[in-house]
């Protein structure tokens, strides 16, 4: 896998404990405070929840690491649409002042629900969609969610080098499993982490048409940490992207 010297950390296992992880060096990066902060603060959800209630996951969007200013919808890829279409969330006054726009995505992640290979959906991948997930592969994009409006981000898929007689060989591949790890104290989501399964992947080097089935595992834990100290993970590491 490639991995380049402005990449080790990203995230640092803080939100997700992933192999698509990287780490930010020689970057000047803004306070993480401002993302995901305002919108906890200023969000009509009053973030309780019954078990087994239903807990909308958002998606915000996609663009290169190395470019935080280029992003793009995150349907802008072909990922799995919802059931029933597209839908934009209503935005609340802390979606509107980080100028954010969130769209239903078709995972089913409802509040201390254990889930395993849980199939999210089956998709043939056309050749211009594998044109558009290659380039996301070779320009290292992330995507980012939103859940209970706590921020998590993860990337799109890894390039693999194999030495080959000559010159090396490039391959890119796109995750198709996703693992989400949430906390909770009581009524209230706490944490939640994000990272795929490197051994779960789909070659997309070659080929004009692919048949995909993407996935998602869920698994709940309990947590002492009070509601009101969950911002506090993002505040103790100062390099955390804002863009990320």
């Amino acid at each position: 896998m490639r991995v380049s010297s402005n990449q080790a950390i990203l995230l640092l296992a803080l939100v997700c404990g992933t192999h698509a992880i990287r780490t930010v060096h020689d970057v000047e990066l803004p306070s993480p405070l401002t993302e995901g902060t305002m919108r906890a603060l200023l969000s009509e959800s009053d973030h309780k929840y019954k078990a087994h209630e239903k807990v909308a996951l958002y998606a915000n969007k996609v663009g290169p690491f190395h470019n935080p200013s280029e992003t793009y919808q995150y349907f802008d890829l072909p990922f799995c649409p919802p059931i029933g279409g597209v839908e934009h969330k209503s935005e609340d006054l802390g979606e509107v002042l980080e100028g954010d726009r969130l769209v239903n995505t078709p995972y089913d992640v409802s509040f201390r629900v254990d889930k395993e290979s849980e199939h999210l959906c089956s998709r043939e991948l056309s050749k211009d969609d594998l044109t558009k997930f290659r380039t996301a592969v070779k320009e290292d994009y992330y995507f980012q969610m939103y859940y209970d409006d706590l921020p998590i981000w993860g990337f799109i898929g890894k390039i693999e080098k194999i030495l080959r007689p000559g010159k090396p060989e490039w391959r890119y591949y796109i995750f198709t499993h996703i693992h989400f790890d949430i906390s909770y104290n009581k009524e209230r989501v706490i944490e939640i982490n994000v990272s795929t399964d490197p051994m779960r992947t789909v070659d997309i080097t070659d080929g004009e048409d692919i048949n995909v089935d993407f996935s998602f595992s869920v698994r709940w834990k309990e947590t002492a940490i009070p509601f009101d100290r969950r911002m506090e993970k993002y505040s103790r590491y100062s390099f955390l992207p804002q863009h990320l």
